[in-house]
């Protein structure tokens, strides 16, 4: 019988990992860090802004600049685009026309984890899946900064958020074991921590009491008063007055007057937009306007739309 030989052959060796990827997969770009904007600066802004949701034409024709170191309100009835302005700003909803510019490039031209170390978003709710604790649901407004040498902050942006919204006291707390304002100013907190240049916030103060809506009113003078940029969404006037630098009245989907509350909180002005009579006069002590509705007179009412003429893909704002 004659035998085989049987040549046996080495395995071939692999190259190691780190020689491979590089080769078959993309280089990421290293994160941009944000500058300093000086006072004044244009932090962001929307230059012919228009957004359809199904139907209808939300935002038409908007444009609008947030600028370091003041509080922008944006105000206005029902369904007016004021939500919708804030989440365009935040470039979490892309516009149908019109661009939309943070710490001066295209929106679409940051990766999103650089765009989180430039703008924070509070939206209407927080609602969380799990118990976290209040104090580690606002460590998460530090996750953008992972990896940069901003961590060294980590500590002391929580603590302070912690204390800025005096929520340090249920730090310990689930989150899903707190009151809805409870929540409201945790969420506010977790904003805090993230420490940008931007912050936007969509309706801060709607389950708060008076203490905490003056608070959070006074957070965000100081935090325009170091420097950032503040937009926040309201729907009290009197707040609007009292804490914002300037406001934009928002009617249509359009801004419908836009400067120093002295000069866009005009009756004619408001009675028009909120279609009720309102009167405008100035607070006896610090002069700041108060708009009050007249009593007795609802205004004329909203035309009622039939049914089949609605549009269920048509969203509020």
């Amino acid at each position: 019988m004659t035998r085989t030989a049987v040549t046996r052959t080495a395995p071939a060796r692999t190259a190691p990992a780190r020689a491979v990827l590089p080769r078959i997969a993309p280089r990421r770009r290293p994160r941009e860090l944000p500058a300093p904007v000086p006072p004044g600066g244009l932090v962001a802004e929307a230059a012919g802004l228009r957004v359809v949701l199904g139907r209808r034409a939300v935002l038409d024709g908007v444009t609008v600049g947030v600028r370091a170191g003041e509080v922008l309100a944006l105000v206005g009835p029902n369904g007016a685009g004021k939500s919708t302005l804030l989440a365009a700003l935040a470039a979490d909803l892309a516009p149908t026309a019109g661009e939309v510019r943070i710490g001066g490039r295209a929106a679409s031209g940051w990766t999103a984890g650089e765009l989180a170390l430039r703008r924070a978003v509070l939206p209407q709710s927080a609602e969380l899946s799990f118990p976290f604790p209040v104090a580690e649901v606002v460590r998460m407004g530090r996750a953008p900064w992972a990896g940069t040498a901003r961590t060294d902050e980590d500590a002391a942006a929580v603590a302070e958020a912690l204390a800025a919204t005096e929520t340090a006291g249920f730090a310990g707390r689930p989150f899903s074991a707190l009151s809805g304002g409870e929540r409201a100013r945790v969420a506010l907190a977790r904003v805090l921590a993230q420490r940008t240049g931007l912050l936007l916030l969509d309706e801060p103060t709607a389950a708060l009491d008076l203490r905490h809506q003056e608070l959070v009113l006074h957070v965000c003078r100081e935090r325009a008063a170091a420097g950032a940029a503040v937009v926040v969404v309201l729907h009290d006037l009197g707040l609007a007055a009292a804490h914002a630098d300037r406001i934009a009245v928002l009617h249509g989907g359009r801004i419908a007057a836009a400067g120093p509350p002295a000069e866009v909180l005009d009756a004619e002005v408001l009675s028009e937009v909120y279609r009720r009579p309102v009167e405008v006069f100035p607070h006896p002590r610090t002069g700041a306007p108060l708009v009050l509705p007249v009593r007795g007179s609802l205004g004329p009412r909203e035309p009622a739309v039939p049914t089949r003429d609605r549009n269920p893909d048509d969203s509020p704002a």
